[in-house]
């Protein structure tokens, strides 16, 4: 994913445009392309902020989201469960077909962390 422009970029071309100058004008002056400026000049009409929109996917969702409560009960439960075994106990209880790896991100995201002791036995812990 391409990084926003600069806020100080961002103003300065707001401040040429509005100061009389056309979109594309600014866009040559300011050495970025004509569709920047025209979209800039539609986000300060709407919202009134040079503030670039936020990037990505809203946190929160996805599937996992509705089933992170019975995923944390099941690995506090049994801590030593295996993202495979986890895959399938979740796909038998609820008809979700989660890979593995989707698991493993959902529950560190939750703040479970994976240890192994000394006797080389994993365990996942909060």
């Amino acid at each position: 994913m391409g990084k926003s422009y600069s806020r100080d970029l961002r103003d300065r071309v707001e401040g040429y445009i509005r100061s009389g100058h056309s979109r594309r004008d600014a866009a040559r002056r300011f050495g970025v392309s004509p569709s920047f400026a025209v979209k800039l000049s539609k986000r300060v009409a709407l919202t009134g902020s040079t503030a670039p929109a936020r990037q990505g996917r809203p946190a929160g969702g996805g599937k996992l989201a509705a089933h992170m409560e019975v995923l944390i009960g099941w690995v506090e439960a049994r801590p030593d469960i295996t993202m495979p075994e986890l895959a399938t106990r979740l796909k038998a209880a609820t008809g979700v077909v989660a890979h593995p790896a989707s698991l493993s991100r959902a529950l560190l995201s939750a703040g479970f962390t994976y240890k192994k002791n000394t006797s080389g036995v994993g365990v996942r812990t909060r």
